[in-house]
């Protein structure tokens, strides 16, 4: 399959895995919508996009601001062909230290998130009778550490999620494929994007690739689950 005049909603756009998935699929020739909460980030994303990328600042943990983003999607592009929901953060401590705040943000973004932007896409969707959605997990999903109480709970919940969703649309013709990726060199770790102790690590360009994989396949195969991890990493 091609990306040719597909459109393509990806969460958490701003910058990492997000941004280099909207620019390699743009590329490719889908049409991309993309989201996240810093407009600033988002702008200079469309300015590289050559008029294949159309921004929509938003926070996924508000169920308006995701139905405007599937809304600019329709009324830009008439439809709706896929949803990658890739926005998440992580908040690493130990139980006793995690401030209820805490819990409620980590958990709106990756899980609430996932569930608001997929449910208003669905509807389309299913019209369609076809599409694929996209849920950028974590190996995390399967496994947990110390420390990790918060985080990896959310990465579970949003398997559960998927694996109920998976059975709920497959008759739909709708796919859904879970992407479970090992450490990244991205803003998403405490010490930041290209800091030598994460040189060997993934890049966003990588997870990039993945995705363009799973979403050209043919249309009678779907990647349920799709596990990527740097070289140096144990599992």
């Amino acid at each position: 399959m091609t990306l040719d005049n597909k459109t393509i909603i990806i969460s958490g756009a701003s910058r990492g895995i997000g941004r280099a998935t909207a620019l390699l699929l743009a590329q490719n020739g889908a049409n991309i919508v993309a989201t996240a909460r810093n407009a600033d980030e988002l702008g200079t994303l469309e300015a590289e996009g050559n008029s294949k990328i159309v921004v929509v600042p938003g926070n996924v943990a508000s169920e308006t601001d995701m139905e405007l983003v599937v809304q600019t999607a329709l009324d830009r592009f008439g439809s709706i062909d896929v949803v990658i929901n890739n926005a998440g953060y992580g908040v690493f401590k130990n139980v006793e230290d995690i401030s209820v705040d805490e819990w409620d943000s980590v958990m709106a973004t990756n899980v609430k998130g996932t569930f608001l932007l997929t449910k208003a896409a669905l509807p389309t969707l299913k019209a369609n009778g076809s599409g694929h959605i996209v849920i950028v997990a974590s190996d995390v999903a399967k496994r947990t550490f110390a420390g990790g109480s918060l985080y990896t709970a959310s990465k579970y919940a949003q398997e559960a999620f998927m694996g109920a969703l998976r059975k709920e649309v497959r008759p739909f013709g709708i796919k859904v494929s879970g992407v479970y990726s090992g450490l990244v060199d991205s803003h998403f770790h405490a010490k930041g994007h290209g800091h030598d102790t994460s040189k060997n690590y993934l890049q966003s360009e990588d997870m990039a690739e993945s995705m363009l994989f799973i979403l050209t396949r043919p249309a009678h195969v779907v990647i349920d689950e799709f596990m990527v991890h740097p070289l140096t990493q144990e599992y």
